[in-house]
């Protein structure tokens, strides 16, 4: 058995692709929910809001795989080259939180659900997502610091993590402004719902315009076995 060399420069540029992807689904996702949360303010009707938020939930759910993939090295690449664990466990939990969110989109289609079936069908997914976000950006924010929140202005990637938990804050807050009261089948807080939603998924398509711009750079050389076929 020996050893092929994957230069470090080529895992780079691999990486930076899987980063563009990511980078461009959360951007597209943040984008398409803050025009789902306009639409919704605007009285735009219901079909058109909740596909716009389905579509924009989509991209999420792919930026959040692509996160996990970035997290492991790269497509293709048997070891993490600079990964660390944590950043790996907060993208699997930011993509269990899409895809919790997507329960949640695809729900709200339903027609004349009780108050009870849409807290439970609509809104306790999606609350759920918003929890999911939460715990994803702080063990970013713990892994960009180097094991403990800190600021680090200086660093783009900080930025992006820093935006995004804010952005993960706004998400619920409209979370919990949604729930419907069974008393009047009317939610908490309707505005904070709308206006929440836009901030925090404005703050996610602006970081994800700021990971574009970032550069995964591998630390180490990434060594893949092969089988020598000379005797």
């Amino acid at each position: 058995m020996a050893g092929v060399v994957v230069p470090v420069g080529s895992v780079g540029r691999r990486l930076t692709r899987v980063n563009l992807v990511a980078a461009c689904s959360f951007a597209l996702g943040g984008a398409l929910f803050a025009l789902g949360a306009a639409f919704a303010q605007l009285g735009v009707d219901l079909t058109t809001v909740n596909v716009t938020y389905l579509v924009g939930g989509f991209f999420f759910s792919l930026g959040g795989y692509v996160s996990i993939v970035l997290a492991a090295g790269g497509s293709g690449v048997r070891q993490s080259p600079g990964g660390s664990r944590r950043a790996w466990r907060s993208a699997v939990v930011l993509f269990v939180g899409t895809l919790l969110f997507a329960v949640s989109l695809v729900a709200a289609f339903a027609q004349g659900l009780t108050p009870r079936q849409s807290n439970g069908w609509i809104w306790l997914p999606d609350i759920m997502g918003c929890l999911c976000f939460l715990v994803s950006g702080h063990q970013a924010m713990i892994d960009v610091g180097d094991g403990r929140i800190r600021v680090r202005a200086g660093l783009l990637g900080w930025w992006v993590v820093a935006v995004n938990q804010l952005g993960s804050v706004l998400f619920f807050l409209a979370g919990i402004a949604a729930f419907t009261r069974p008393a009047t089948d009317q939610t908490i807080n309707s505005e904070l719902v709308n206006w929440g939603t836009f901030a925090g998924a404005a703050c996610f398509a602006i970081g994800g315009v700021i990971q574009a711009f970032d550069r995964p750079t591998p630390t180490r050389t990434v060594v893949q076995p092969r089988h020598d076929t000379t005797q």
